[in-house]
């Protein structure tokens, strides 16, 4: 009998040991682009953007073995260049983004494809530097939607190797300033590519 009671409680500490290892939680930081599409408006100004570069930090917790909800955070900067009949303005930009997206996963030995469809917010910031060329801009929320996908390659049991493209669908910023304006949205494209950790 004691025997048993021995084995029950060794193969309980078993099992919750084997739960304990489960991975349902990873952080991962990634190098990101911006990449903003040229945009013509019916107000007559005109919009292009400089490449721009960032950072990308996220969190993912499983809910599911295929499922999970991610909280993600950037940082880039660029430049993006308004031009009308009337003026012609430089505005450089720090853009940060608060986003949350339901993320699904496919699973192929140490290759897992995902894709990620989800909304939160973009906070434009403009940069007073001598690149910026009018004072009348300020700082500037858009509510944006993102989807994505990509792939990420298992190289041990707590890292892995993720690349992926995102997207951001968002009214074009004319940081508070009306003349700015277009009155149109676009598709910002964000490439990244970075190192998760699995806990």
């Amino acid at each position: 009998m004691k025997k048993i009671a021995l084995l029950a409680l060794l193969l309980t500490i078993g099992t919750v040991a084997g739960r304990a290892q489960e991975s349902r939680q990873d952080v991962s930081i990634s190098g990101s682009g911006i990449f903003e599409p040229y945009v013509t408006s019916s107000t007559d100004v005109k919009v292009a953007a400089k490449r721009g570069l960032g950072a990308l930090f996220s969190y993912r917790f499983m809910l599911t073995p295929r499922g999970a909800v991610e909280a993600n955070y950037s940082y880039s900067q660029n430049s993006l260049h308004y031009v009308a009949p009337s003026f012609n303005y430089q505005v450089n930009a720090r853009t940060q983004e608060v986003t949350a997206a339901y993320v699904y996963n496919f699973n192929f030995h140490n290759f897992n494809p995902f894709v990620e469809a989800g909304g939160g917010a973009l906070l434009w910031g403009n940069i007073r530097n001598l690149a910026t060329t009018t004072l009348d801009v300020k700082s500037q929320t858009t509510i944006v939607g993102l989807y994505g996908g990509g792939i990420a390659y298992e190289i041990s049991p707590s890292f892995d190797i993720r690349a992926e493209y995102r997207a951001f669908l968002s009214k074009v910023p004319n940081f508070g300033y009306s003349p700015l304006s277009t009155n149109r949205l676009y598709n910002i494209n964000n490439p990244v590519i970075g190192v998760a950790y699995h806990f």
